[in-house]
């Protein structure tokens, strides 16, 4: 289809559903940071086993990048989008009734299965209905509900903690989840024909074979750039609750209340990210990218060396600003340098690196907090190791050879 064939109205109603989704699909992803710290206790885990539950989801879901993206090329965005909303809703409504470590490693890897097909869809229909000119910003809006989802969740998580129960909690999860698959199913209607018409052009663009797209350079710059900012980003977010709690002697209400603010800058981060990208000249990204890297690093070492809690939440209130900028680049990148026709394919490919970081990076922490006593210094030098490999990967970035990546 052409881009122009598709109503502002109805682009915007398609924009709001996916929203939705990606909400709802944080909302699970955060708030199970929160929860596994009753689980724990119920279940009786120590830090290790903590972590190998919050990489479960990971595991699966980047196992799926690549299929998701995949099949949404070849068979449709929208059936592949219908399919994730289903199968996560069902898996995080089965959480409720895990009854021990293996129980929950199982559902939660198969939840991450289910979701993993649901960001390379729903970024195939942006690049598919939006004009180039227009997909930083449609981008930003969807990268938005992480931080909106993370400002909420706090105080959320608290609440449902203490009233009805991290079970109960995640059974209304998931039949909120069966609610978006009947929306998406009535309200998402793209046209049938899936051949896109490159803004600039006037001609469809030019099918790509699979091995071809993995033989861009590009995209392992991206796979590298995905897997190091995604190890910060869910090292931070998985981990912050029970070191707040452990070794800043927070409760949970206080927590829920001290990261609020750094949510709220998120959110601003990450929403205005994508009307900076819009307008940034030719090789600006890999600039302003790389820069915003390097201050992650320098947060960091000040963040676990803060001497009190207000510092504390002061750096991590800046570093989400710069962490916010490079996860809004990143698929941008993909959607503004790869043909529309591979699109799903392509951010499959590269989610996968983000993904796989989910899955390594929370489990990593947990061994290392367990290897030194409790500490998490060990920890946070390992983020910033990563902040500085993602600083080559983005200078490196080359999108002059190859034939895919002609603008």
């Amino acid at each position: 289809m052409l881009t122009n064939e598709v109503t502002k109205k109805s682009r915007n109603v398609i924009l709001a559903l996916l929203f939705l989704g990606w909400s709802l699909g944080n909302l699970d992803r955060y708030i199970m940071n929160y929860a596994v710290v009753s689980i724990t206790g119920d279940l009786q885990l120590d830090a290790s086993s903590t972590g190998i539950i919050l990489s479960a989801f990971f595991l699966g879901y980047a196992i799926m990048q690549i299929p998701g993206g995949w099949l949404a090329d070849k068979f449709g965005a929208k059936r592949i989008l219908l399919l994730a909303v289903i199968m996560w809703s069902i898996f995080t409504g089965l959480t409720a009734i895990a009854w021990s470590l293996t129980a929950m490693i199982v559902i939660r890897f198969l939840f991450g299965i289910g979701e993993g097909g649901f960001q390379p869809a729903s970024s195939k229909i942006i690049a598919t209905i939006f004009p180039k000119e227009e997909r930083g910003r449609a981008m930003s809006i969807m990268l938005t509900s992480g931080g909106i989802v993370s400002l909420i969740v706090p105080l959320l998580a608290a609440y449902l903690l203490g009233t009805i129960g991290w079970r109960m909690m995640f059974i209304i999860i998931g039949s909120i989840g069966a609610i978006i698959a009947l929306l998406y199913w009535k309200y998402i209607q793209l046209p049938k024909a899936e051949i896109v018409e490159e803004a600039g052009t006037n001609h469809p663009t030019t099918k790509v074979n699979f091995k071809e797209l993995l033989k861009t350079p590009l995209m392992w710059n991206l796979i590298i750039a995905y897997f190091c900012i995604y190890a910060v980003n869910w090292g931070l977010v998985s981990w912050i609750p029970t070191y707040l709690q452990k070794n800043r002697g927070l409760d949970l209400m206080s927590i829920g209340w001290a990261q609020t603010i750094p949510a709220i800058t998120t959110i601003i981060g990450v929403y205005g990210s994508g009307f900076i990208i819009d307008k940034l000249p030719r090789g600006m990204e890999k600039v302003l990218g790389s820069i915003s890297c390097a201050v992650i690093g320098i947060l960091l070492y000040l963040m676990f060396t803060a001497k009190t809690v207000t510092l504390f939440i002061g750096y991590q209130t800046v570093v989400s600003i710069f962490i916010a900028f490079v996860i809004t680049l990143l698929p941008v990148i993909v959607l503004k340098k790869l043909p529309s026709s591979i699109t799903g394919s392509a951010m499959g490919i590269a989610n996968t690196g983000g993904q796989l970081a989910g899955f390594v990076t929370p489990m990593a922490i947990g061994f290392m907090v367990d290897a030194f006593n409790g500490s998490f210094d060990a920890a946070f030098w390992m983020l910033i190791g990563f902040a500085l490999i993602c600083i080559v990967s983005i200078v490196t970035l080359n999108d002059q050879k190859g034939t895919l990546l002609k603008a």
